[in-house]
């Protein structure tokens, strides 16, 4: 077992089988539906949760986890002489970095834990925690661990696309007279996370054709001609638009690797079903 714990919470909408592989710990968030509570991608998965999501008349609310939520599994790690790196949801998305901090703050200085803001959501911030486990069990330390995964975020980008303007406007994202202008003139808007952790509208365009044709525009600017990593969040069920933009993607640019996971519930809420990321960074050096 590796002497230092990776943890996360569940936006960072990393695939089981990857956690369990990794030894990753995952704190669940909340989702409030149809007067039910449940834990993100524990007790409610995907597909279940859209499913619930198209039959619900309302948006669902969700939650962050509890500091004791983060204190078991800190204080459980630290006792066994691990040092832990815990890395999180934006912090201007959800109070879950801050519920993590005040875990921290409750071991008072007994146990070796960093809990870092990724700045970033979903699989944006999954794949900083994948990195961080691979070099944990490869026997890297802490320090090194950090900076590698600082410059991997420094390295991505992102892009979001939504099927659907309505799940923003009932988030509270965008007023309803945009959400409507933007379904009747079919406006894709090309969303990126900027280096705060807030959600931003990068281009708007119109069609899905030419929202395709930007954001290969946009990675070519990034990237060149050179080899990339590539990984996929998609909303199960309705796929087309990420199958179709994902199918572009492979087949423009040198895809060294390429990784897909669904959009868990807590996201999937503000972002509503038929959502396709696309996070892009340079081949791995490993």
């Amino acid at each position: 077992m590796s002497s230092i714990a990776i943890v996360t919470d569940s936006t960072a909408d990393i695939p089981r089988e990857v956690r369990e592989r990794l030894g990753i710990e995952m704190v669940p968030l909340r989702v409030h539906i149809g007067g039910e509570e449940y834990l993100d991608n524990v007790t409610l998965q995907p597909a279940e949760f859209y499913e619930k999501l198209r039959q619900s008349a309302t948006l669902p609310k969700t939650s962050q986890p509890s500091p004791s939520d983060f204190y078991e599994i800190f204080k459980r790690h630290t006792d066994e002489g691990r040092a832990v790196i815990s890395i999180h949801l934006s912090s201007a998305m959800s109070g879950t970095y801050q519920s993590a901090l005040l875990a921290q703050s409750m071991l008072e200085g007994e146990g070796d834990v960093t809990v870092v803001d990724s700045k970033s959501a979903s699989y944006g911030y999954g794949m900083m925690v994948v990195l961080a486990a691979e070099l944990a069990r490869q026997g890297v330390g802490r320090d090194e661990i950090l900076e590698r995964i600082g410059r991997l975020k420094r390295e991505t980008k992102l892009y979001f696309l939504v099927d659907t303007l309505e799940y923003l406007h009932k988030g509270g994202r965008i007023g309803r007279a945009s959400a409507l202008f933007g379904t009747l003139l079919n406006i894709k808007p090309i969303l990126t996370i900027d280096d705060e952790g807030y959600v931003n509208a990068l281009d708007k365009v119109r069609g899905q054709k030419r929202a395709y044709a930007r954001i290969v525009e946009l990675l070519e600017a990034d990237f060149g001609s050179g080899p990339v990593d590539m990984s996929a969040v998609v909303t199960p069920g309705r796929t087309e638009m990420a199958d179709e933009l994902i199918a572009v993607l492979k087949e423009r640019f040198q895809v060294r690797e390429y990784n897909r996971s669904e959009i868990g519930p807590v996201i999937g809420t503000h972002a509503g079903p038929g959502t396709v990321g696309i996070f892009f960074s340079p081949a791995a050096r490993r």
